[in-house]
């Protein structure tokens, strides 16, 4: 056995491994819950964490909620609130992470001089109702989510990698520099990010990482990076007009309805472009008190999306134009909030053979690839973007996990393995093992 098998049996001898990762996965994975309200998860983050010699932020110095334009609603935030006391949580810790937000940074500093690495692990779920179909996996092992959202894009895995990672990290520090692992919530609708960012988490940064589950691959493939991500902006629009009865004086009205409806059909039928691939949609529409009231509110919700951050750009501008002329025709007033947004992702290409190079050293990793073309959208791209703007590099880490249902759809799920591979490739980019060729195979 050699130096480094040897420091790594020791360190695996007491540390996280699949048994322990997949526990935390299945435990969080229980008790999903929403953006900007994972008040649970957050609590279960520090638990696990307890004891380690880390150094933390939270609150204002994690996430600035100033830059979040659009909270959850007081009532929603109630609901979750009392969830996660009914789980187990003291109302007292519920109550700071309501004020001050659930974002959480932990850091902990290796025994020699090197870069401060920075790695995202998001935390949220979806609002979706999770299969209990008894062929779906997490009903027949009983740990199906017990709330009104899922888990259905890994979420719980990544925050499970997160904590894993540090905890590999501690066992004996002997790793160059700083590791910061960025619990983030709010990754769904690309709300989270900017507001982190704000508070400076990035300040620093020499690289930025994350890791994501890729559903649709197999256990044992690693890609570098992802590419070809699209920009995105998401929009809240508000219509107010006037209500009035719509059979005796339906002149004295406004419609926020027909705005509303009007808007859509106008966003909907913008040209696409040639110099991008773009995407427009338009998600929810609510107005309307009754059926013999001109609608006097109306509220509804799009997004766009462009494999270009100008084009992106100049999509937002003709959609708010629609909006206004919209308005102005109909004679309401109007309210348009950006919710989330993201940009375009170009990864660092050292970072991603950096990464290529670690991974040979994981023996599970046997089908690696450089990149990705991925279109989704994600906020993790402003963080490569931040940390690249300011000199440093950045890449996005797929692992395939072999889900049985596509990501968001009420059947996803993941092999757990996939969490320990994340671990040992993160952990070996860290340790400096990409800095030294592997074991071959495997490569395309």
């Amino acid at each position: 056995m050699d130096r480094h098998q040897h420091a790594r049996s020791r360190r695996r001898s007491a540390l996280m491994e699949l048994g322990p990762l997949t526990e935390i996965r299945r435990d969080l994975h229980r008790h999903a819950e929403l953006g900007f309200m994972e008040f649970r998860t957050a609590s279960r983050v520090e638990d696990h964490l307890a004891g380690l010699p880390l150094t933390w932020r939270r609150g204002a110095e994690a996430i600035d909620l100033s830059q979040i334009a659009v909270l959850p609603e007081e009532a929603e935030q109630d609901f979750w609130a009392q969830a996660a006391i009914d789980a187990g949580v003291s109302r007292d810790r519920v109550d700071y992470f309501r004020r001050h937000g659930t974002a959480l940074v932990a850091e902990i500093e290796g025994t020699r001089d090197g870069p401060i690495w920075a790695v995202r692990s998001d935390m949220d779920a979806l609002p979706i109702a999770e299969s209990a179909q008894p062929e779906h996996r997490p009903q027949q092992l009983d740990f199906r989510s017990r709330t009104p959202a899922m888990h259905a894009c890994g979420h719980d895995a990544h925050t499970a990698i997160g904590i894993g990672l540090l905890h590999r990290l501690a066992a004996d520090r002997d790793f160059p520099g700083t590791v910061r692992v960025l619990f983030q919530p709010a990754e769904e609708g690309v709300r989270g990010a900017r507001g982190m960012i704000a508070a400076g988490v990035l300040k620093g940064v020499d690289a930025m990482l994350a890791v994501h589950v890729l559903g649709d691959r197999p256990l044992g493939t690693l890609i570098g990076s992802v590419t070809g991500a699209m920009a995105t902006e998401k929009l809240r629009i508000r219509f107010r007009g006037r209500a009035s009865h719509a059979a005796v004086s339906p002149e004295d009205g406004r419609n926020a309805l027909i705005a509303a409806a009007m808007a859509s059909l106008g966003i909907m039928s913008l040209p696409r472009f040639s110099a991008a691939d773009t995407r427009l949609n338009v998600g929810t529409l609510h107005a309307g008190d009754n059926v013999n009231i001109v609608p006097e509110t109306a509220e509804l919700t799009c997004e766009a999306r462009a494999a270009d951050d100008d084009v992106l750009t100049e999509l937002i501008r003709r959609v708010r134009r629609v909006v206004e002329g919209v308005a102005h025709t109909q004679e309401v007033d109007h309210d348009i909030a950006v919710v989330g947004a993201s940009c375009t992702i170009s990864p660092t290409p050292s970072l991603v053979e950096e990464v290529l190079r670690a991974a040979q050293h994981v023996e599970a990793l046997q089908d690696r690839l450089p990149t990705h073309f991925q279109p989704a959208s994600d906020d993790m791209h402003l963080m490569v973007r931040e940390v690249q703007d300011h000199g440093g590099r950045g890449a996005y880490i797929n692992i395939g996990g072999a889900s049985p249902g596509p990501h968001h759809s009420p059947t996803f799920d993941l092999e757990e393995r996939f969490m320990l591979d994340a671990v040992d490739v993160l952990e070996a980019v860290v340790r400096g093992r990409g800095d030294t060729e592997g074991p071959k195979g495997g490569d395309r």
